[in-house]
């Protein structure tokens, strides 16, 4: 699973800079189109480059593909919805490229694309003023959260949840893993106010060890990480390149490089998000 990870976190391809305007609904709801033609493209390619043998031959569960055409399905619903609530103002599909190679890369990175999905969702309804469109936001995040949790559980074998709450991430945040992803975009795509920081890198990341940092196209040395997990930011300090892990990470979790201990805002974070995943042992004796 962890191979899969590693592989989003060469993303930080410079697709966008930012753009000095406000953000309102139209901007948000554009921004979550943006993520869900990702996501739309990722299964329906995957789901046509792969037949139900391919998915029992790499030891994925039986009825597997059926129920990832399902998860297709509600993504391609997800891209009707809001391209007919934007109508002329809604963004166009880009040109993508997702790092898999079998059935069994496909599930680790759905999974790591949902829980990405889920915590866009969380960061951005607070950005939405529309009380229709917040409530249409959270009805995506909950399927975004159940699409999650069934690829973890179902058919990676992992615990589909973190901690008590989800975690919510910036726009910044959320662009940076989807940069990765994504060649060309129309040049009539409306501009959004994103940027994407420079890639992180934490290799070899267990709970109370060192692990070792690198963000080489940073503008300033990270001096911290801030470890995202549910509601709290964690923060430690690098020292020669290395950072012990926090205690208790749950989850997917993410990571980003700062120049703060106690901040993890735009203004100080240099590179990342990185994505990390820890199990959750079940302390249950059969």
């Amino acid at each position: 699973m962890r191979s899969v990870f590693a592989l989003i976190l060469a993303a930080a391809s410079v697709l966008a800079t930012p753009v000095k305007r406000a953000i309102d609904d139209t901007t948000v709801l554009n921004f979550a189109l943006t993520l869900e033609h990702l996501e739309n493209a990722f299964y329906s390619g995957a789901l046509a480059k792969f037949t139900d043998f391919d998915f029992l031959g790499a030891g994925l569960p039986i009825g597997a593909r059926d129920r990832f055409e399902l998860v297709a399905a509600h993504e391609a619903v997800h891209v009707k919805f809001l391209s007919d609530t934007l109508g002329s103002q809604a963004t166009k599909p880009c040109t993508y490229n997702f790092p898999y190679t079998d059935p069994k890369s496909f599930a680790a990175l759905s999974q790591v694309l949902e829980g990405v999905g889920a915590s866009a969702y969380t960061g951005a309804a607070q950005l939405l003023t529309n009380k229709d469109f917040l409530t249409v936001a959270a009805s995506i995040l909950a399927t975004e959260a159940r699409h999650a949790s069934w690829v973890a559980s179902a058919v990676n074998m992992v615990t589909p949840w973190g901690t008590a709450f989800e975690t919510p991430l910036g726009l910044n945040e959320v662009f940076t893993l989807a940069a990765g992803f994504i060649t060309s975009c129309p040049s009539s795509n409306p501009a959004l106010p994103v940027k994407a920081f420079p890639a992180l890198t934490i290799t070899g990341a267990t709970p109370g060890q060192a692990a070792s940092v690198s963000a080489p196209k940073a503008t300033a040395s990270p001096t911290f990480i801030a470890f995202f997990n549910g509601l709290d930011q964690i923060f430690a300090p690098v020292k020669n390149g290395k950072v012990t892990v926090p205690t208790g990470l749950q989850g997917q979790v993410y990571a980003v490089a700062t120049t703060s201990g106690t901040l993890a805002t735009d203004n100080v974070i240099v590179a990342g998000p990185a994505i990390l995943f820890f199990d959750i042992k079940s302390t249950s004796v059969f």
